[in-house]
């Protein structure tokens, strides 16, 4: 039994190890595709030459960018 064992312990471990590799190498690649695809590298500029339509009105407050901030000019 121990002869049998030490004949193919070395084959089907390394058979599950090949079997293993090849499992996270499918898992790995779908996700480091999944990434690619849905996010955008850091530090990217993106530029919008048409913006959305939906708010077109001029004078909507919820159309406001930012805060107005008056800076005082210090002697």
């Amino acid at each position: 039994m121990k002869i049998l064992v030490k004949m193919f312990a070395p084959k089907i471990f390394g058979y599950a190890a090949k079997k293993t590799e090849e499992h996270f190498k499918e898992k790995f690649g779908e996700f480091a595709q999944q990434n690619q695809r849905n996010e955008e590298r850091v530090g990217d500029v993106i530029i919008d030459k048409n913006p959305s339509k939906k708010n077109t009105s001029k004078n909507d407050t919820s159309n406001k960018v930012g805060d107005y901030i008056d800076f005082e000019e210090i002697d």
